[in-house]
């Protein structure tokens, strides 16, 4: 292959030759590649042979293989592929040249994948379970990221044949953790100069994979895990970086916020972080608010504002709170009065009315996107009020879109106004109402529908039949002027039903209605074809047949409908009653599970308290006759001392004695002083009151002789005194010297007895810390007891409340049966009833056949009901003419 192009380059040497020649050389280089290439692997040894000598390690080998491998894959890929698919190892063997440490080798290794890989899921999970991701991302990282060069462009083409519509490869991917190698692709700082062709092309390719990963066609369940995890690792939050920032190439930030819309599309908590976004200016604004200000400007390259509307409507969808607080912003109750601030709403407002017809189909779209599938929304944009000049009241919003409408602006305007009408009304009989409510606006819808106007006004007529047909089926006949049947009898005056139907049926034939069908995505290759919304034509392909079917329908069978939808809905309220008191039983019961499932806890909490307490009480127990046993190994020691005290001849005990005696005989002593001192103070006395001198010498005799006797007395028993004062006095002398002796020897002996054992006190340290441990033993096991008679009190309470509950549970559970047994009764009984009101209906039509083959009039129901009785007799007469016919 390479000496035929160095032939065909060596031909183009020469003379210049036409284009027309260089193509026809270029087709027939082609056309022969394939034919060798057709040559070369009708055996596919040859193929085979080929892997094996990838294996070889020489550059001149292995280089030149890798190139004429790309070249097979690139003229016949799908037969090569096969091959190579069969081929044992052969995929493997084309997986180490993204390990060759060869750049030259490896680069052209990612080459040779990308025309493997291509349009072949089979050999896409070979490649991906062969660690291709861990090792292109690698490259990629070495090569600078979104900085690198054309090998990272390589790697990302791989990597999107790799990941593009197949879904085992993207759950991978995701499993594999390789979503969070991506944020550091994103991280392209605030330089300005930093923008080179090669890396505008890189991260284009990694907004593209972002978007494979997150593409709407994909499994609900797979896109929303990877938004997901996008959100957690940061990635969502570095894309409304680039999203904010300045100085961003205006493709890489279209590509950006389309690449942001798929990434919140759908998931609630990327929808609220986009919400909570606010671009970098002063004062703060919120980046939905400076989108909508892209949008509606006409002077932005259309390509940014249809990606605006794209981001607009992912962010919409299926938010209902996203829904609430852009209508909010339309509310009389949140407009700023100051005008400082722009809302959302405001500019909506503003971009459905601008002069620019882009602007409004956009602003129309999006408000549309608001209401989507939000009843609640739909009422509260008929509050909206809108000033169009000074002095003049306020006029409704939906007023304003109808006035537009009338005054015949540019299709692409009317279209966006009908559409946004269209979602508006549907499943909203109130905004129907408000509709109807306007008198022209019904003698205008008819009037656009009966012209035959040309193939552009078309389409308008076929979305003004729409919006007549919703105004129909969606009626709740609250406006006697325009009921249902008062509209379907002026289509048939004015239009013709086969008129009206095939003019709704302009809307899915349009050319554009198919392409908008295919993709959420609003991509127009130009203004003039955007048209079509991509809900809006579900929302046609849910109505245009009920409406169809609605037209048609008699007044008898709307009647009939009517009745059965109110017996429906009576049975259905019925029904919801029901389901709403077993919902609030089953409610009932959860919480009593609860309640139990609580107890039950609780229960368990107290027996774990109370054998964790029985086991503490057990271990105080085992303390405590430990302490016991370390109390007598305690007077070992002093009973071996008491043993040494009495080889001393020594003891404790008598040492206590002689300390006592000691004691008495000193309080003896103290006692027997102050009885010598109360004699002495009595002499004393006896001698100051002797008689004096010139006193009767015979009482002075006999007092004498008394006295003297006293004083014998008194001085035997004082030398008894003193005899047993000086005993006693040498008694405690004696006992004394007996003490120090004994003090003598006690030091003598503690000294040679073990420091641990020094005194006597010790021991009665001990002695008196071990009765204390076990007063407070005793003392803590009392209150154990208290609390285990208290936990067990506690136990037969919770026991009783259980008893109860089971009790109250089996009650709730028969009434519940019960109440399932009434409504299957009820169901049964309403069948019945419809039965045999159909049975009725069918005899009394087979009776009025039959009066009317006989050639009697039937009147109607409503005339049989106010008749008189003069009309029964006239029934009577009728039935006895029958009779006789028959």
């Amino acid at each position: 292959m390479n000496f035929l192009r160095g032939v065909m380059g060596g031909q183009s040497a020469g003379p210049q030759h036409t284009e027309a020649e260089t193509e026809n050389s270029t087709r027939q280089s082609e056309d022969l590649g394939s034919q060798f290439t057709e040559i070369f692997i009708k055996q596919q040894e040859n193929v085979t042979l080929l892997l094996s000598l990838l294996e070889e390690f020489d550059f001149h080998v292995r280089w030149p293989g890798v190139k004429l491998l790309t070249s097979l894959l690139k003229q016949l890929g799908p037969q090569v592929q096969q091959i190579i698919l069969v081929s044992p190892m052969g995929v493997s063997r084309l997986m180490d040249l993204l390990a060759d440490s060869r750049e030259v080798i490896r680069n052209d290794g990612v080459l040779l994948l990308q025309a493997l890989t291509r349009n072949n899921g089979a050999i896409q999970k070979i490649v991906a379970f062969e660690n291709a991701f861990e090792r292109l991302l690698d490259i990629i990282t070495e090569e600078g990221n979104s900085d690198g060069g054309i090998v990272v462009e390589d790697c990302l083409i791989l990597l999107q044949n790799l990941l593009k519509n197949n879904n085992s490869n993207q759950n991978f991917f995701k499993e594999g953790s390789y979503i969070q190698r991506m944020k550091p692709w994103f991280e392209v700082g605030d330089e300005n100069s930093g923008w080179s062709a090669q890396k505008v092309t890189n991260l284009h390719l990694m907004l593209q994979l972002v978007r494979v990963l997150v593409s709407p066609n994909n499994p609900p369940g797979a896109t929303s895990s990877c938004q997901k995890a996008m959100f957690q690792c940061g990635l969502l939050q570095q894309l409304c970086t680039i999203l904010m920032a300045t100085g961003v190439p205006a493709d890489i930030l279209t590509e950006t916020i389309n690449t942001v819309s798929e990434v919140i599309r759908g998931c609630q908590v990327n929808q609220d972080y986009f919400a909570s976004v606010n671009a970098p200016s002063n004062p703060p604004r919120p980046a939905i608010v400076v989108l909508l200000m892209s949008m509606v400007n006409e002077r932005q390259p259309f390509v940014l504002r249809c990606a605006v509307l794209y981001c607009f409507q992912c962010f919409l969808y299926k938010n209902q709170k996203g829904q609430g607080e852009i209508v909010s912003t339309l509310l009389p109750s949140t407009i700023d009065a100051t005008g400082i601030s722009v809302s959302a709403g405001q500019l909506l407002c503003g971009g459905l009315f601008s002069t620019d017809s882009l602007s409004n189909w956009c602003a129309a779209v999006a408000l549309a996107h608001a209401l989507q599938e939000n009843a609640t929304q739909k009422e509260q944009l008929l509050r909206v009020q809108l000033a169009t000049s000074i002095g003049n009241p306020p006029v409704s919003l939906l007023q304003q879109c109808t006035n537009i409408l009338s005054q015949g602006s540019k299709i692409q305007t009317r279209v966006g106004l009908l559409m946004l009408l269209c979602t508006w009304l549907s499943n909203c009989p109130i905004a129907v109402t408000h509709f109807l409510h306007n008198s022209a606006n019904v003698p205008f819808l008819t009037g656009q529908i009966a012209e035959n106007l040309g193939e552009e006004e078309q389409l308008v007529q076929g979305l003004c039949a729409l919006l007549l047909g919703i105004s129909i089926y969606f009626n709740d006949n609250s406006l006697e002027s325009y009921t249902k049947e008062k509209l379907k009898q002026l289509i048939e005056k004015r239009i013709g039903k086969e008129n009206f139907i095939e003019k709704l049926g302009f809307i899915s034939k349009h050319e554009f209605y198919s392409r908008a069908s295919q993709k959420p995505q609003p991509n127009f290759p130009s203004p003039e074809y955007m048209i079509f919304d991509h809900e809006f034509t579900k929302l046609v392909k849910e109505l245009e047949g009920v409406i169809t079917k609605a037209i048609h329908k008699s007044s008898e069978e709307d009647k009939k409908e009517e009745e059965v939808k109110k017996t429906l809905e009576q049975h259905d309220s019925i029904v919801t009653h029901y389901k709403n008191m077993i919902r609030e039983q089953d409610l009932q019961l959860e919480e009593l599970k609860q309640q139990i499932s609580t107890l039950k806890c609780q229960n368990e909490q107290l027996q774990t308290a109370v054998t964790q307490q029985v086991s503490q009480i057990q271990q105080h127990k085992d303390q405590y006759n430990l302490l016991k046993v370390q109390l007598g190994k305690d007077n070992q020691p002093q009973g071996s001392y008491n043993d040494g005290s009495q080889m001393n001849g020594i003891q404790p005990e008598e040492i206590g004695r002689l300390r006592e005696e000691i004691e008495e005989l000193k309080s003896n002593q103290e006692l027997l002083q102050n009885q010598l001192a109360e004699k002495d103070s009595l002499i004393e006395n006896l001698k100051s009151s002797q008689p004096s001198p010139g006193a009767n010498e015979e009482s002075s005799a006999t007092d004498s002789a008394r006295d003297s006797e006293q004083i014998a007395d008194l001085k035997q028993e004082l030398a008894t005194l003193k005899s047993q004062l000086n005993s006693q006095s040498i008694e405690i002398t004696k006992l004394q010297t007996e003490k120090q002796e004994l003090l003598q020897k006690t030091e003598a002996f503690a000294k040679s007895v073990p420091e641990p054992e020094q005194s006597e006190t010790v021991t009665a340290a001990k002695a008196t810390d071990v009765e204390g441990r076990l007063s407070a033993l005793l003392q803590e096991t009392k209150e154990l007891k208290n609390e285990i008679k208290a936990l067990s009190e506690e136990r037969t309470a919770i026991k009783e409340q259980l008893d109860a509950s089971n009790s109250t549970i089996a009650i709730l559970q028969n009434e519940k049966n019960k109440l399932e047994v009434d409504i299957t009764d009820s169901k049964k009984e309403q069948d019945d009833l419809l039965v045999l009101l159909a049975d009725q209906d069918q005899k009394i039509f087979s009776l009025k056949n039959k009066l009317k083959e006989l050639g009697h009039p039937v009147e109607e129901e409503d005339e049989l009901e106010s008749g008189d009785q003069d009309d029964e007799d006239d029934e009577d007469e009728d039935d006895g003419k029958e009779q006789g016919h028959i």
